[in-house]
């Protein structure tokens, strides 16, 4: 049975707006260190929350990405010069903080096409682990354009998580994602689990998917060992991206998680307002527990 993708704009998610001390926290870490998050920058809902909870998404190599991606409020243009000094900026603010679990993402950089910032990646996480060893790292990174070398570097740093978004089902993928490729995405993520990592991905809903896609995407990225699969609604932030076709209701996306799990999945996390490093330090608690 398909999901009707006709506009159907109930169910909108409602977001809490808290302010508190947690949140002024990290904002004024952020803020000092010179960082970016992908929380502010791609407008994410659950900003408030996380904050408060003194938890945050840092995202390395600059705020300006080299790809237009229909969905994302990060800002497009070119970028600039590679701050060598990040990795250590970062290691302040996890020490800082306090953090047992540490989320780190990025911009794409196509520009640098010696690596695609893939040696920047490794420099991160090798610091993050010799400077916080009991904090774990996980990473939701680019696709490195599939360059073999690049990925190879960041397996090598051995992030205890390693996601790559596949965002959304393959048939609306160009208009989502114009500038990268979805079957590129599956093997990046099936390259990650071949070399031992924890391997993650997630997709947005609200597109016009249908339910049969939505599961086949689920298939396939099990199949190629995918272990943790996270699933939200997609959200406009802003007007020129972008629009919402369907608001997904509550019931439906317990629906998808009950089949993840049926399918093999160990950790999905599937609701309105979920993105890809929601929950991730108690995801990774779980999976600890149950090697």
């Amino acid at each position: 049975m398909s999901v009707p993708i006709a506009p159907s704009l109930g169910n909108k998610p409602k977001i809490r707006l808290t302010r508190g001390s947690g949140f002024r926290e990290v904002e004024r870490l952020i803020r000092t260190h010179r960082l970016h998050t992908v929380c502010g920058e791609a407008r994410c809902p659950n900003i408030y929350e996380c904050w408060e909870q003194r938890t945050a998404t840092l995202m390395i190599l600059g705020s300006v990405c080299t790809r237009a991606c229909g969905f994302c409020s990060v800002k497009t243009g070119r970028p600039g010069k590679v701050d060598s000094q990040e990795p250590q900026r970062v290691l302040a603010v996890v020490r800082e903080l306090k953090l047992r679990h540490v989320v780190l993402t990025s911009v794409d950089r196509d520009d640098l096409q010696a690596d695609y910032g893939a040696a920047h990646w490794a420099k991160t996480i090798r610091t993050l682990h010799e400077g916080v060893p009991n904090c774990t790292v996980e990473v939701l990174t680019p696709d490195f354009r599939g360059y073999r070398p690049a990925l190879e570097m960041v397996f090598s740093a051995r992030p205890e998580v390693f996601g790559h978004n596949l965002e959304c089902v393959e048939r609306i993928s160009r208009r989502v994602r114009p500038q990268s490729n979805w079957q590129r995405s599956l093997d990046v993520l099936e390259e990650a689990a071949a070399w031992g990592l924890i391997t993650k991905t997630g997709i947005m809903l609200g597109l016009g998917e249908q339910e049969e896609e939505v599961v086949a995407t689920m298939q396939a990225a099990r199949e190629v060992g995918v272990r943790v699969f996270t699933i939200g609604q997609y959200l406009q932030p802003a007007k020129h991206l972008l629009p919402v076709q369907r608001y997904v209701p509550p019931e439906e996306f317990q629906h998808y998680r009950k089949i993840g799990l049926t399918l093999g999945f160990e950790v999905v996390e599937s609701g309105p307002l979920v993105r890809s490093s929601y929950h991730a330090g108690e995801q990774i608690q779980h999976l600890r527990n149950t090697q």
